[in-house]
């Protein structure tokens, strides 16, 4: 039978501490939930002495969550514990993380202490916790950078006091999997009493190493794993929980471990983090990024729609997507162009496809990526050569609270100007656009981005819209953003337009 790993999340404590990513009260309070539903073992849940505020958010995730383990950190210092124990007091099983630095460059520039000092200062720090809570972490604060000896010392001190949980860390990403799997080793089979506490691995990203690293301390004894979804940290970030879950669970012929973690939560916990953070995901990012499950060439896509497992190592839906992506692109062949086209129910025969492969070829060489839009708009444009669109001619704005747009469009001939107020200038815009063409949409997604330097920065938005049931996305660009801005607008709605249009001569 496998081994059990404990899953000790970070995110709200050292996952908050990435410069961008702070949360407020609430926002922590929704995050330990989702947490909890993702069935880690411990909730590490602030940092109490650091504020009023952070002491009361620590105070009311020990309060709400049901079936985590809650710890708060604290250092080796008699105020820091014993606030970290208050605000702990409610919490269904508290965990207290007492740390102090052991690395010789920690010890002369920054504690400026001697190692007996720290010896001593670690034995009272975690024998005053472990009157206060009953079960105590301690962490040896740059431990892959200190001497292995003296970590064995601090250890065996550490257990002595009362802790239950011995952590040591990679505190700066420094370490190799080859090197932090023989300091645990060293130091477990060097401590007496080791057998009896759970040594647990905490790891920095700064060189692309922290899942490895992790992978490699549970090889050489560790059980349990510090980690922050998505890998959310200080510098380059920590170990990636979502990571460090799937690799034992995808290559459980090497590492036969098992955790409490419920994949299926694993892309909506990161999803709820981006929504509160505001920090978006790579999109190459490992089980959670937007391309984690996505195919754009063509020979990828025929190996894709033969059977999954040629390209793919686990499932979408184990992580909590719905289903892997077929990405149009100019790498697409014409099996995947197929294969959308039928899921988008056009059953095209040999020449349509051939004839849609040359169009789409031609569209995907001017856009990164074809939307399921683009190739309906393609596909009706197989039998109904142009549509008559509406053509953005001038667009005027004016004031914010309220703004004022004047917009005039295109159609064919016809040219149409129309006013309207809003609470911005591209509302407004986008109002008077609506009252000329008399539909109304619904915005779902808006995202702006500069893609060329400097002051004149040429601007690209990104708009999805719904009419009705469906969305459509649009895109505009300008070195002037409100132009962009709506110009996206513009183009979803036509979409929207011209496919209603074609459906009403069918």
């Amino acid at each position: 039978m496998a081994e059990r790993v404990e899953i000790f999340d970070t995110t709200l404590r050292d996952g908050e501490q990435s410069p961008g990513s702070s949360m407020d009260e609430h926002e922590k309070l929704q995050m330990a939930k989702q947490l909890d539903r993702l069935g880690v073992d411990i909730i590490e849940a602030g940092f109490p002495i650091a504020s009023k505020q952070e002491f009361e958010g620590v105070r009311k995730i020990a309060q709400h969550v049901e079936n985590a383990r809650v710890a708060a950190l604290a250092r080796s210092l008699p105020s820091d514990i014993e606030r970290a124990a208050a605000a702990l007091e409610p919490a269904k099983r508290p965990v207290l993380h007492t740390f102090i630095a052991t690395s010789d460059i920690h010890l002369e520039h920054k504690l400026r202490m001697s190692r007996q000092e720290v010896l001593d200062n670690a034995a009272k720090a975690v024998a005053l916790a472990k009157k206060l809570v009953g079960r105590v972490e301690f962490s040896a604060e740059d431990a892959t950078r200190s001497d292995w000896d003296y970590l064995v010392e601090v250890t065996k001190v550490a257990i002595e006091a009362g802790a239950d949980v011995i952590n040591l860390p990679d505190t700066v990403g420094y370490t190799t999997p080859s090197e932090i799997r023989g300091m645990f080793e060293h130091v477990i089979k060097n401590v007496p009493g080791s057998e009896k506490v759970i040594f647990s691995s905490h790891n920095h990203n700064d060189l692309g190493l922290a899942v490895a690293n992790a992978l490699a301390a549970v090889q050489g004894g560790a059980r349990q794993i510090e980690c922050t979804v998505s890998g959310i940290g200080e510098r380059a970030g920590n170990t990636s929980l979502e990571e460090v879950v799937m690799a034992m669970r995808t290559r459980h012929d090497v590492y036969d471990f098992d955790c409490g973690v419920e994949s299926l939560e694993l892309v909506p916990s990161s999803s709820l983090l981006t929504k509160i953070t505001g920090l978006h995901i790579p999109y190459n990012k490992p089980i959670v990024g937007r391309n984690a499950f996505a195919h754009e060439s063509g020979i990828h896509q025929h190996g894709m729609i033969a059977n999954r497992q040629t390209y793919e190592i686990m499932t979408p839906e184990s992580v909590g997507r719905s289903r892997s992506e077929l990405v149009l692109g100019k790498h697409s062949g014409r099996a995947g162009l197929a294969s959308r086209s039928e899921e988008l129910g056009y059953n095209l025969s040999e020449a349509e496809l051939k004839d849609l492969y040359e169009r789409f070829i031609d569209l995907a060489d001017k856009k990164k990526e074809v939307y399921d839009d683009d190739l309906r708009m393609l596909i009706v444009s197989l039998h109904n050569e142009s549509f008559e669109v509406y053509h953005l001619t001038d667009l005027r704005t004016s004031g914010n609270d309220p703004a004022m747009a004047l917009v005039s469009l295109r159609k064919g001939e016809e040219a149409f100007t129309d006013t309207a107020t809003g609470d911005g200038p591209v509302h407004a815009a986008c109002m008077a656009i609506e009252r000329i063409v008399g539909v109304s949409g619904r915005l779902e997604q808006f995202d702006v981005r500069a893609t060329t330097p400097g002051k004149d920065a040429l601007g690209e938005a990104y708009v999805t819209v719904a009419f009705g049931e469906k969305t459509y996305k649009g895109n505009g660009a300008s070195t002037d953003i409100i132009r962009a801005a709506v110009s996206a607008y513009l183009n979803a709605l036509n979409k929207y337009l011209a496919l209603s249009e074609s459906f009403e001569k069918a």
